[in-house]
Order: structure tokens, then C-alpha cells, then sequence
């Protein structure tokens, strides 16, 4: 089970490659709402053979838009019968406004990035009062890492404020290359946190 720190809730995950695309929607300010294995698709062939899929995750954007996904381990996962039902799947999606997508898995570093600031996703981690401006301001303009939170105060206090701060899209860093205490930090707005390994 992922807690999603966009709903509150958990989110069933059925796989590694799931769990990291809920990582992505989960940071995406666009996404409001999240669901593992949300409905079933049944379907006559054109033989007159019923099939069915289910897709692995749902979430829902802003403005009502949605999206079903498959997160298979690798892109020929599913072979022949996953090829049908991704066609299935996306005319009924395309009916009723949505988009479906079978998402291919995430780059080792980024997913390792993610993963790691996802340990710092739930409020508790967002510090005492008027720590979070002061990590901020210490990155109003791009710096190392460790810079940053030594210019916001006592490392061991700031560190997690701060690593909060990159999953909510607060500050920003490049999560393509290794996280390290030289990595360059910097204001919202550059990467912002659906950037990286976006859905949509």
C-alpha cells in the first residue's frame, strides 16, 4: 500500500514499477486524486469473445481530465494480449474524455531520487514553524544542497525540511543525476515536481 500525500489515503500498489509511477502522479500538483486497479474493461471481439482488462492506476487532473495506466516492468510485458487491451482500453478512455497510457518504467536514478524523497512526503516533515520559508529563502537562488541547509540552520533539523520541500515542489532540484549534498538546489518553478517521468 502507498499513502498518497495527495489524498491522505493509500493507494494499492501492486508492483515496484506501479508504486514508482505513483510516485511521479502522487508529486504532480496537477493530480487531485489516485486509484490502484480502479475498474475492470470488459469487451466483445469481433468473434464474439468476451475479454477483460484491468488497468493498474487511475488518477484524476485538475479540471476533471483522467488517466488510466498500466505500469508494466518492461515495455513488451503482456505481449500480444496487453498490445489488445492498451487498443480496448484507450477507445474507451477516448470515449469518455479520458486518456489511457501503458507507462514505460522509470530511468534507476530517478526512480532511486523519488524514492528517497518519498520518505519525506507527510506533513510531519515539513518542520517547526518558519523553518520551511527559511529553506525556501536559503534557495531563492540555485546552490548546493548542503549550502542551503547550512545557511537555513542545524543540518540534522533541516535536512528532512528540505528533502519535504523537493517532493512538494517547493525547491527544485534536477532528479535525473544522483541526489549528493553538492547537488544544485534551487526555487519552484524551473523543474517543478511533475517534470520528471510525467504521465501526461
Amino acid at each position: 500500500m502507498w499513502w498518497s500525500a495527495t489524498t491522505g489515503r493509500h493507494v494499492a500498489a501492486g508492483s515496484n514499477a506501479m508504486r514508482a509511477h505513483l510516485m511521479v502522479l502522487d508529486r504532480d500538483p496537477d493530480v487531485t486524486g489516485l486509484a490502484g486497479r480502479p475498474v475492470r474493461l470488459l469487451w466483445r471481439e469481433e468473434r464474439g469473445r468476451v475479454r477483460s482488462w484491468v488497468p493498474q492506476l487511475f488518477a484524476r487532473y485538475r479540471g476533471g481530465t483522467g488517466l488510466l495506466a498500466d505500469c508494466p516492468s518492461r515495455p513488451e510485458a503482456g505481449g500480444d494480449r496487453a498490445v489488445k487491451a492498451a487498443e480496448a482500453v484507450s477507445a474507451a478512455c477516448e470515449g469518455v474524455g479520458w486518456i489511457y497510457r501503458r507507462l514505460a518504467p522509470l530511468d534507476d536514478v530517478l526512480a532511486a531520487n523519488l524514492k528517497w524523497l518519498a520518505g519525506y512526503r507527510h506533513p510531519r516533515n515539513a518542520g517547526r514553524p518558519g523553518l520551511m520559508p527559511a529553506v525556501v529563502e536559503a534557495f531563492a537562488r540555485p546552490r548546493p544542497l548542503i549550502e542551503g541547509v547550512e545557511a537555513a540552520g542545524d543540518p540534522i533539523e533541516v535536512l528532512p525540511v528540505v528533502f519535504h520541500a523537493l517532493w512538494h515542489g517547493r525547491v527544485t532540484a534536477d532528479l535525473e543525476a544522483p541526489l549528493h549534498e553538492r547537488v544544485l538546489v534551487g526555487p519552484a518553478g524551473r523543474n517543478g515536481p511533475g517534470a520528471a517521468g510525467g504521465a501526461r
